[in-house]
Formats: C-alpha cells, structure tokens, sequence
C-alpha cells in the first residue's frame, strides 16, 4: 500500500522490466567522458554531403543534445566483441547520437516539415570561419569517398562495427533501436567497404582536432552589402506600411497628415486673427501681451500675414529660426493674435502672440527669400515686463514696438548715469532707432545703453540682450526691488552695467542689482561696495548670481563669486555670502567677505581661518590663499559663500 501523496512511476511501455534505467547525471557523466568519441562517431555517420565544416559543427551540436531531458532506459548491448556489458549511460547516449544523425541525413520532403536535426545547427555557431579536421592521407581519403556511396544506415553499421568494436548482432540491435527499416540491407551495404577499421581512428575523421580558414571573403562582403539593402527596404516597406489608409500606423485614430482640421485651418487662417480694441487695455483686468492693439501699416495685408502664419506652422529650411531657451517653436495651437503687421527699415516685420509666445517673422521687402523667425516665451507676463518689443536691428541698432500705456521713451547710457537722456519719438508704439548694446564688440566695455519707458507716473528700464523681449532692470532687496529708475538706482546699477553682457541670450526676464553690505578696507582707504546681481528667466530655471566687489573709486565692480540655479540673492532666498581677496596699496593681502544684514557671524576655513561676528570678515591672508566661508543667520540657519 502507498501513501495517498505519493504515485507511483509508471514503467515505459517500450522498454524490458530487465533494461536499466539511466539517470540524467549518469548520462551526463558518460557524454563528458566519451565525448570525442561520441562526436567522432556522429560525424562518421553524418552524410559527407553537408560539407566538412557543416558536418563539424552538426556533429558537436547532435553530441550536446544526446542528454536526455529526464531518467529513461537503455537496451542492454554488449560494448565490444568480448560480450562485456557497456556502461548503461554511454549506451544510451550512442543511441541518441547515431538515431539523430541518421534522421540528420534523411532528405528534405515538400510537403513534410523538416525535422530539428536536419537543419543548421544553432549552436555551436561560427562566423566568418570554417573549422574542419586536420588532412589524412590518401587511405583515408579513399575510405571516406567509399563511405560518402553508402546510405546512412549503411554508414552507421561501418562506423558501430569499425570504431565501436560491435560484434553484428550488438549492430542489429543499435541500428534497430535507432529506427532503421532494413537492419540487415544496412550490414549487406557496409560489407560492401574493406574493413579498414583502424583508419577511423585518423585525425581525418576527428571533429575535436580542427584547422581554422576564413570564409569566401569577397562573397561575404556581396553578401553584406545585399543585407544592407534589403534591410534599407525593408524599412521603406514598414514605413510606407504604416502610412494612413487600410493599414496599421503609428498616430492610431489620428486623420491622415492630410486631412483637415479645422482648428488647425483656423490658426493658418489670417482672417481668423484676432485683434484687441485700441483702448481695451485701459478697462481690462490684464495689462500684458493680450491687451496690445494691432499695430503697424501692414495689418490688412492677407497674403502677408498669411506667409507668416504658414513658416510659424512649417518653417522651410532657407528660413532663420531662433528661440529662448525653454521656448517651444511648434505652430500655434489656434488662432494667435495680432500684434504688429508694418515694414522696419527694409523688412516687413509680422509680431504675433499666442498667449504663451511672442512670435516675430520678418522677411526682406523685395521678396521673401531669407525669412526669419524668433520665437520668445512671456507667459506670465504683467504691465511692468510686458512694456517692449523688438521690431528690428539693423546697423547696430535696435528699434522697439512699446505697449499701449507707454507714453515717452528716452536712451540713456547705464555706465554715464548722470549723462542727459535722449529723447526717442514713438510712431504708433514704434521708437526711433537707439544704439544696441548687444552689438558691442568685446573689449573694454565702455557704454551700455538701456530704454527708458515711461508709464504714467512710473519710468521703467529695459535693456536689449539680443532677444525678442528686452530685460527689466530693478535694484533693492530681494523682495522689495523697484525699477532702476532715478539717479540713485541709475547709479547703483552703473558699476555693474557691463556685467550684463554675461547673460546674453539666456532667455533672461529680469536682472536685479542689491547692495547687500558695505565694507570698511583695513589700509583705511574708504569702503568697497558688495552688491550682487541676479538675472531671473522666463522659464524659471536657469537663474545667475553674481557677487560683485567695488572699491571706492573703481569704475566696475569685480566678479568676487558665481552662481546658477541657487535661491541665494532671490525672492525665495534674500541671502548671500561672498569673499575675496583684496590687496592693499601698500601690499599686504586679505580675505574681505561680506553677507546680508540678516547674517549674525562669518567664519573662514581652510587655507584662512579666521572668524567675525556680525555680517563682515577681514582676515590677513597670502597671495593665492584659498578659504570655505561659512555664515551663520539670525535664525541660527547657516549659509555658504557663493562660489
């Protein structure tokens, strides 16, 4: 009686109760041991048609997949002619090999599906070599052409007789097993061969011991090139496969590229575009972008504003575009609106605006060759940012398109503060030309122009860094800052003007100048100025610091630290830190380091250890010293220096 969790093995019904029943580890083990032989064997019986490096490779891979797959049984067959029984484990594995390339050496039927082991073996694969046994001499060569005219199973009754030593009936058995129809028309074929058996033996027959040679190299290299080609259309097919129609393709329920949309023929539309009233920015609840009137003595002209709205959509390859950083230069999303239509010096200049973009498209007056097209992001914008546009440059200046409540405009010189302002006239919004900083060449800087808008009561200042919107300039305290205007703001930001040109083309929204500390020098010469400048973009990432140190009578501030994508000097973090080293008129060398108002010590470390309370530090030092600056707030929390 068996327990209930327990079936018993069922016995094969075609093997004896009297066959032993080999284990796969005992298979295994008999492979490992006999393995030459066994491939030996296989590639004797293997057709000589395939090729000698088709037959290596074939009877590696018949070899390597004799192991069975779990336990089996093996008829008991004598291993030579003494009658001493095989080892079980090598006797099944034999007849696994022999039974495979028998089957291995059957034609290919139409009308059959071919069988595993008459196919190229997938492994062992090699590429770009042939592999074949070492040359024999002329005995072996006429036993292996006597060999090549006999069937498969003829073959495997010359090879079990030759180089297994059986005696006929151990071959009657071993062929018999391995599926043969006509055992004994197999021993009659293998007669037929002079029993040259000790030439089995010979490395001519030994798939083990091989000899490496390339590959035709001039038909691989055909070969490539083919698989090149087809592999290039067999990527048109897929890709005109996957086109829209009857077939599948890649934008699913999506209409052909082809077809019409009608939001996207109304934003190529140009009697889709929509306009502000003249005075809508006086009662609106916005003052930004979207209140502008449309400007300009080219608004009624279709076939213009139909240009620019087909190069916004897909701009030709002969056609310039620039963007802000962070700024999307994909068509509008529906009708934009506009805000300028009218010939700039020699250019007619389209400026439209979606909402989250302003877009300029400008193209000469004697054609459209040469267009160009920019693109600016302003989402977000209120009346103080959305105050300019520029229209053009052209000579190294700049004429600007001002907003609707701007009623005087004057340039001015940043670096000469106290030099007079020049007035500009306004034409329909539109300035006169003004020099453009941008168009500065490098060197020494000596001038830095900047607009003066004025709104009202209010005067603000903008400056052009080369981008569609002009850059707002405030001075103050992070938090608190007002717009440069006045001869003391005007003088706060002239020491610093030049710095400006650090951030052209950054996509920068503003740049605000604080004099966060002021420092007595140790020679007793008067007192630097530290004042940090902070250029805030449009996209909210990207932002940089300067830290900056004047010493009286210094004409520039000097770069003391920098910084990107920090909160230190902004609304978030009204906080900074910085040293540098300062060297005396009479040559003695220290560490001047600054905070903020809020900073309740100062520490240094490293190459200078010195400590301070308060928000100053002046410690002795050496010429190229180096220092960790540490603050500590009011608030306890503890701040680094910018670096």
């Amino acid at each position: 009686m068996q327990p209930q969790d327990v079936a018993p093995r069922p016995a094969p019904s075609s093997a004896s109760s009297a066959d032993p029943v080999v284990d796969v580890e005992q298979a295994e083990a008999a492979l490992v041991e006999h393995y030459p032989r066994l491939a030996r064997l296989a590639y004797l019986v293997l057709p000589p048609g395939l090729g000698r490096s088709r037959r290596v490779l074939t009877a590696h891979a018949l070899t390597q997949r004799a192991l069975p797959r779990n336990r089996t049984t093996t008829p008991v067959i004598p291993a030579q002619s003494t009658g001493r029984e095989v080892d079980p484990g090598y006797a099944l594995v034999r007849l696994r090999v022999v039974r495979t390339a028998l089957e291995a050496g059957l034609p290919l039927r139409r009308r059959a599906w071919p069988r595993r082991t008459q196919l190229p073996p997938l492994l062992p694969h090699v590429r770009g070599l042939k592999l074949f046994p070492r040359s024999g001499g002329a005995d072996e060569l006429a036993l292996d052409q006597r060999l090549s005219a006999l069937s498969g199973p003829g073959r495997a009754a010359y090879v079990l007789r030759g180089l297994e030593r059986l005696p006929d009936d151990a071959v009657r058995q071993v062929l018999a097993a391995a599926r043969v129809a006509d055992v004994d028309a197999a021993l009659r074929e293998a007669d037929g061969v002079p029993g040259q058996y000790g030439l089995l033996g010979s490395p001519e027959f030994d798939p083990c011991s091989l000899q490496a040679r390339p590959t035709d190299l001039l038909r691989r290299r055909q070969h490539t090139r083919a698989a090149l080609v087809a592999g290039a259309a067999l990527v048109v097919c897929g890709a005109l496969l996957g086109l829209p129609g009857d077939g599948w393709g890649p934008d699913g329920a999506a209409a052909p590229p082809y077809a019409q949309n009608p939001a996207a023929e109304a934003a190529l539309d140009p009697g889709r575009l929509t306009k502000a009233a003249p005075a809508a920015w006086e009662t609106s609840a916005r003052t930004d972008f979207s209140v502008w009137p449309a400007r300009g003595g080219l608004t009624g002209d279709e076939e213009l504003l139909r240009r620019a709205l087909a190069v916004w959509a897909r701009p030709g390859e002969s056609v310039g575009v620039s963007a802000t950083p962070g700024t999307a230069t994909g068509g509008p999303a529906g009708p934009p609106q506009l805000l300028y239509a009218g010939e700039v010096d020699n250019a007619r200049v389209v400026i439209l605006h979606d909402g989250l973009r302003l877009v300029r498209y400008a193209e000469p007056k004697d054609g459209s060759a040469g267009a160009a097209l920019d693109f600016a992001r302003t989402d977000g914008a209120g009346r103080a940012a959305a105050t300019a546009v520029v229209l053009g440059r052209a000579d190294g200046n700049v004429r600007y398109l001002t907003a609707p409540w701007v009623t005087g405009a004057a340039a001015r010189d940043l670096v000469a503060p106290d030099s007079a302002a020049e007035e500009l006239t306004l034409t329909d919004g539109v300035t006169s030309p003004l020099a453009s900083p941008v168009q500065q060449q490098s060197g020494a800087c000596t001038s830095w122009n900047v607009l003066e808008l004025r709104d009202g009561s209010d005067t603000r200042v903008v400056t052009d860094l080369g981008e569609l919107v002009p850059v707002r300039l405030t001075t103050g305290r992070p938090g608190s800052a007002k717009d440069a205007a006045g001869a003391k703001a005007l003088g706060a930001w002239a020491p610093y003007a030049c710095s400006l040109g650090a951030v052209r083309g950054q996509g920068v929204r503003s740049v605000n100048a604080w004099e966060f500390a002021t420092q007595p020098l140790p020679d007793g010469t008067g007192s630097g100025a530290w004042v940090c400048t902070r250029a805030e973009t449009w996209r909210g990432e990207g932002a940089r610091v300067l830290a900056q140190f004047r010493t009286p009578g210094g004409a520039q501030g000097a770069v003391a630290a920098r910084a990107q994508d920090v909160p230190a000097c902004g609304e978030r973090d009204p906080q900074v830190l910085a040293g540098v080293l300062w060297k005396s008129e009479g040559g003695h060398w220290y560490l001047l380091a600054a905070g903020g108002r809020d900073t309740a010590s100062i520490e240094a470390t490293g190459g200078i250890s010195d400590r301070a309370d308060g928000n100053l530090l002046t410690a002795k030092a050496e010429q190229g010293a180096r220092a960790e600056l540490k603050g500590t707030l009011d608030s306890g929390r503890t701040i680094g220096g910018l670096r």
